[in-house]
C-alpha cells in the first residue's frame, strides 16, 4: 500500500509541472497554437522580398514610335516672303507751267503708250511758233537779196569792173544771212516742242491710278504729279535669299531663270514665274541679298504692294538618306539618331547634308533602317524598346509603358504585395 500511494503522489507532481509551464509562456502561444497553418501563397510572398544586396531587376522595354529611312531625290526648297512690285511705273508730270484744258482717261482706266491723257494750254506756244515763222521769211527774204547781190559781184568782176575784195563782202553776207535763217528754222522747231508739251500722251503701257488733277487746274513744270501709270502684266515679285543660296541663285540665271512660284494668302492662288535678277550686294545687317523673279500674270490676281510666298528650288540632292527632322538628336558631339537594332536603341551618329521642311538629308544611315521617331528622350544607350500602337502614338507615354510594368512584374497583375493578408487576397479573387 505504501508503494502503491508513493506512486500516486509522484505522477501528480509532473501534471501539475506542465500546467505552470504552459501558463508562462503567454496568450501569444496559445493563440498561435489555436491558428490554422498558414497558406503556401503566403510562404512564397515572403520568399519573393527583395533581400540586401540582391541585383535590381531590369528595366521595363520604353514605348516608342519608329519610322524607315527612305532613300529619294530631295529638292531643295526656299520659302520667303515676297511683295509684288511692278516691273515699270512712272508717275506723269507737266513739262510746263499751263492750265489743264481736258483730261481724257478716268480714273483705273488702261491705257495703251501714246495715248493721250491731258490737254493743255497752247496759246503761248502757238504765237511764238507764229513769230518764229515770220522772223524766218523777214531773215529768208534779206538771204535771197544778199544772194542777188553776190552774184551781180561776180559778173562786174568777170568784166573787171569791181575789185576781188567787194565780192568776198557779198558772199560773207550771203553767209551770214544763211545762218540767220538756219536759226529761224532751229527756234520754230523748239516752239513746236513747248507747243507738243501741251499733249500729254501715256509714256508706257498700263493702269492709270487715281487722276489728281481735274480740268482748269494749274500744273507746275516737273512737280504737279498728273497721274501715276502701273505696269500689271507682266510683273514681279521682289524676295530675299541667304548668303548661303547666292551660289545656287546664280546658277539657276545661268540657266533662263530658275522657277518661281508665288502664293496669295488666304487660298489666292498659286502661280508659276521665274527667277531674273539677284541683286550685287549682300546685306551687312541681314545676310541677305535682294532677288526679283517675273510673273506673266495675265489673269492679273498679282498686284502691287500685296505679300506673298515665294518657293523657290534651287537644287535637288540625288539619292539623299532621308529622316524626319525631328529624329535627329543635337548634341554637344554633333547629331545623331537613336536606330532600334534587335529590340534595343542604338545611338548612331549622324551628319546633316541638308534640311528641308520637316525631313533632312543625312549620312551614316543606310536606307530602310529603323529610326527613333518618338520616345527617344526616355532612351539610353542599350535600352530596351517596344513598338508603340500607331493609333496611342500622340497618347500619354505612361499608359504603355505602365502596361508594360504591370506585365513584367512577379506574380502579374493580380499579384499581393509582400505582407499582404491571405484573407484579404482570397476575398478579392473572384
Amino acid at each position: 500500500m505504501v508503494w502503491v500511494l508513493g506512486s500516486l503522489l509522484v505522477a501528480c507532481g509532473k501534471k501539475d509541472g506542465a500546467a505552470a509551464s504552459a501558463a508562462s509562456a503567454g496568450p501569444s502561444t496559445a493563440a498561435a497554437a489555436s491558428q490554422p497553418a498558414m497558406p503556401s501563397s503566403a510562404s512564397s510572398g515572403a520568399a519573393a522580398m527583395p533581400t540586401p544586396g540582391a541585383s535590381a531587376a531590369p528595366a521595363p522595354p520604353v514605348a516608342v514610335t519608329t519610322v524607315k529611312a527612305e532613300m529619294k531625290d530631295l529638292a531643295v526648297r526656299l520659302r520667303s516672303a515676297g511683295v509684288v512690285t511692278p516691273i515699270r511705273t512712272v508717275d506723269v508730270k507737266s513739262q510746263v507751267n499751263s492750265i489743264i484744258t481736258k483730261v481724257n482717261i478716268k480714273d483705273g482706266q488702261y491705257v495703251k503708250a501714246g495715248d493721250l491723257l491731258f490737254s493743255l494750254d497752247a496759246r503761248t506756244e502757238e504765237a511764238n511758233i507764229a513769230k518764229a515763222q515770220a522772223q524766218l521769211a523777214k531773215d529768208s527774204a534779206a538771204l535771197a537779196d544778199a544772194q542777188r547781190q553776190l552774184r551781180r559781184a561776180q559778173d562786174l568782176l568777170a568784166r573787171q569792173f569791181i575789185s576781188q575784195g567787194s565780192v568776198d563782202s557779198n558772199l560773207a553776207s550771203v553767209e551770214g544771212w544763211q545762218a540767220t535763217v538756219n536759226a529761224d528754222r532751229a527756234a520754230i522747231d523748239a516752239t513746236k516742242v513747248a507747243q507738243s508739251y501741251a499733249r500729254i500722251s501715256a509714256p508706257q503701257s498700263g493702269r492709270v491710278g487715281m487722276v489728281n488733277v481735274s480740268t482748269g487746274s494749274a500744273v507746275e513744270a516737273n512737280k504737279t504729279v498728273l497721274v501715276t501709270i502701273t505696269q500689271i502684266s507682266p510683273i514681279a515679285v521682289t524676295f530675299t535669299l541667304p548668303q548661303r543660296n547666292i551660289a545656287d541663285a546664280l546658277a539657276g540665271l545661268q540657266k533662263d531663270g530658275a522657277p518661281v512660284t508665288a502664293t496669295l494668302p488666304d487660298n489666292g492662288g498659286v502661280f508659276k514665274g521665274k527667277l531674273q535678277f539677284v541683286d550685287s550686294v549682300v546685306d551687312t545687317a541681314s545676310g541677305v541679298v535682294k532677288a526679283k523673279a517675273h510673273f506673266k500674270n495675265e489673269d492679273e490676281k498679282l498686284w502691287p504692294g500685296a505679300f506673298v510666298e515665294v518657293q523657290q528650288v534651287l537644287r535637288e540632292v540625288k539619292d539623299a538618306v532621308v529622316v524626319p527632322q525631328v529624329a535627329v538628336v543635337y548634341g554637344s558631339r554633333g547629331a545623331s539618331v537613336y536606330v532600334v537594332e534587335n529590340g534595343k536603341a542604338v545611338v548612331r551618329p549622324v551628319k546633316v547634308l541638308q534640311p528641308q521642311g520637316a525631313e533632312v538629308a543625312v549620312s551614316g544611315l543606310e536606307a530602310g533602317e529603323t529610326v527613333v521617331l518618338e520616345g527617344k528622350q526616355n532612351l539610353r544607350p542599350g535600352s530596351a524598346v517596344v513598338e508603340r500602337a500607331k493609333e496611342n502614338k500622340d497618347g500619354p507615354q505612361g499608359a504603355a509603358s505602365g502596361a508594360t510594368s504591370s506585365a513584367s512584374s512577379p506574380g502579374g497583375a493580380g499579384a499581393a504585395p509582400s505582407g499582404a493578408d491571405p484573407a484579404a487576397k482570397t476575398k478579392a479573387a473572384p
